[in-house]
């Protein structure tokens, strides 16, 4: 079981510094999003991102869904966390 929650905390892990990636190159509006390495990125981000730009659709051109994104995937990584650390956890 701990071997499981270490892993998805990884992954979580993983997966923000992707996220984090994909925000930060939406500043470079010449970067071709149908090109390799930049359309692989955008399949693995984008239907996480897509989750909740149906909840906060973009206001004047500023797309603030990243920001719940990334929120969510640090609560759920700190949830996971808190998990490594029960006795219950530590003994299987």
């Amino acid at each position: 079981m701990s071997l499981l929650i270490t892993t998805l905390v990884t992954f979580v892990t993983f997966y923000s510094y992707l996220l984090i990636i994909r925000v930060l190159l939406t500043w470079f509006p010449t970067i071709n999003w149908y090109n390799q390495p930049f359309a692989a990125l955008a399949q693995i981000t984008d239907p996480y991102l897509n989750l909740f730009r149906s909840i906060i659709p973009p206001l004047g051109g500023m797309d603030f869904s990243p920001i719940l994104a990334f929120l969510a995937l640090n609560l759920a990584g700190e949830f996971l966390r808190t998990l490594t650390r029960l006795p219950f956890v530590q003994g299987f």
